[in-house]
């Protein structure tokens, strides 16, 4: 062994043992060797020994080594005690794993919805079976009213323009009349990555997302595939999606949308169904010149169906309209029927500087879980939110000045119940769906009546209950006539009880 420069101790016995080179040992030579091998190694050592077999035949072929670097098997060929092996230890026996039980598959039978007066069934649409799955999965036997009206005629082809606030179930009525095109029509057999065939776009980020979330619900047992775009995301993430499967539902933002359209990425001449959501809330934030250029794309309006749906029918959107359909339905459901039917409304005649009292009393003595509070600007949602934090509630802020990422994880806590109250300004007054929200505090009256209308739409959802309290100071009350004007009714105000205005418990000092 040549001379490495480097000590080796290895552990070996004060004595070896030198076999001789004949190859017959007597017996008692033999029986000398082993009694030898015994007091080395142990009892366990030898007696395998003394048991191998006789016949390289009988004996199991020894396992491979694995490569070792020069020094390391130079190591090797020295002596080095064998391990100890429990040859008695039974094996242990593996249980099977169990095999699931097999699932039936789901018939229309199983979704049995009865016919009430009134009232119209997704039973009475000829709805494929695996749309009519993810409606029952989602718990909606009968239509709202604006589903039932606008299925009537898109179901058949129709453009339609609907009219109606958000919490009516529009966002469902055109997701199920869109999917039920795109089932209807099997895709074209020469098909592209980024090439969508239904485009829906909305205003806000918060939107998209959420018409994206009410899409993928639907589509659940459909061989439907829903992206988003929208701004303040990752753009390689939203473009490898793209790359990585066909697109047959697209919700954006106008602005995303243009830039994958711009570059190459995004192609509009196969869409079947172009759906313009908030088309009013759309024009006040300056996005038709966008929107236009989109439409552009898309093939002319006789060979695509279009939705268009708007809180108000003002001469603007009518104009869009008449420009971007084709023979229009035109579906209306009237504001203060929202308003006025399903949400209990409250004014709170109060000072400014008792604003925040009453906020926290009512949120902290009455229990309540899930609460939506909206103030007309950027800096009174943090500075309030801040002050529910530092005053031991779980709060949240959502606004313009938080990142898309953030915002969108906040809305998930919030959905949660890991966030008690969320302090928005009016991005978050319109398109936003969370289950469960009892109560909307207006801590400042909105300037536009309209995001009054979609603040308390928070609430009372879909036909269900809940309540809305507003803050009327000396700031804001003068809103007050304009709200009443739009609900056609008159909102009583009144005094808060002294209970509701005692001093906040300080538990820190507020700059």
């Amino acid at each position: 062994m040549p001379d490495t420069g480097r000590a080796r101790h290895y552990a070996a016995p004060d004595s070896c043992i030198t076999l001789p080179n004949e190859p017959i040992l007597t017996n008692d030579e033999e029986n000398t060797v082993l009694k030898a091998l015994k007091k080395m190694f142990g009892k366990s050592e030898a007696e395998p020994l003394a048991a191998a077999p006789a016949s390289p035949s009988q004996a199991r072929p020894p396992r491979p080594a694995p490569a070792q670097p020069a020094e390391a098997a130079t190591s090797a060929a020295a002596p080095s005690p064998a391990p100890i092996v429990n040859a008695e230890r039974p094996r242990r026996e593996r249980k099977p794993k169990p095999v699931p039980a097999p699932v039936a598959p789901w018939r229309l039978e199983d979704f049995q919805v009865p016919p009430q007066e009134g009232k119209t069934r997704f039973h009475d649409f000829a709805l494929r079976p695996e749309l009519m799955h993810a409606i029952q999965d989602l718990g909606f036997p009968y239509c709202t009213p604006i589903q039932a009206q606008v299925l009537g005629f898109t179901l058949k082809g129709r453009d339609a323009i609907g009219r109606a606030q958000t919490g009516t179930g529009k966002t469902a009525a055109f997701l199920i009349s869109t999917i039920s095109q795109l089932l209807q029509t099997p895709p074209p057999a020469e098909r592209y990555m980024g090439e969508p065939r239904a485009l829906i776009i909305a205003p806000t980020r918060e939107l998209v997302v959420q018409i994206a979330k009410d899409a993928a619900e639907l589509t659940a047992h459909c061989p439907l595939n829903v992206m988003t775009f929208v701004g303040g995301m990752d753009f390689d993430k939203q473009l490898k999606q793209l790359e990585s499967r066909y697109c047959d539902i697209l919700v954006a933002t106008p602005g995303r949308l243009l830039d994958f359209n711009q570059r190459g990425d995004v192609h509009l001449d196969m869409v079947e169904v172009m759906v313009l959501d908030e088309a009013d809330r759309m024009l006040d934030m300056g996005f038709i010149p966008q929107v236009r250029q989109i439409i552009r794309q898309t093939p002319p309006k006789s060979e695509r169906q279009t939705l268009l749906f708007s809180a108000t029918f003002t001469e603007d959107v009518m104009n869009l309209a008449r420009q971007w359909t084709t023979d229009p339905a035109i579906v209306e459901i009237e504001p203060e029927q929202v308003a006025s039917d399903t949400v209990e409304q409250h004014v709170y005649a109060v000072a400014g500087s008792d604003k925040y009292k009453l906020l926290y009393n009512l949120v902290t003595s009455e229990g309540w879980d899930r609460v939506m509070v909206f103030a007309n600007r950027k800096d009174e949602v943090r500075r309030i939110e801040e002050r529910l934090v530092r005053d031991g509630i779980s709060a949240a802020q959502l606004s313009g000045d938080v990142p898309q990422h953030k915002r969108i994880k906040t809305l998930e806590a919030f959905r949660a119940g890991q966030v008690k109250v969320m302090v928005a300004t009016d991005v978050a007054g319109r398109g936003i769906h969370i289950e469960g929200i009892s109560h909307v505090i207006n801590f400042t009256l909105p300037e536009d009546p309209e995001d009054y209308v979609h603040r308390i739409g928070r609430t009372g959802r879909a036909g269900t209950s809940g309540i809305s309290i507003s803050f009327a100071g000396e700031d804001d009350s003068y809103q007050l006539p304009g709200i009443e004007t739009l609900l056609g009714r008159k909102i009583s105000c009144e005094m808060p009880p002294e209970t509701l205005l005692k001093a906040v418990p300080r538990k820190g000092h507020m700059p």
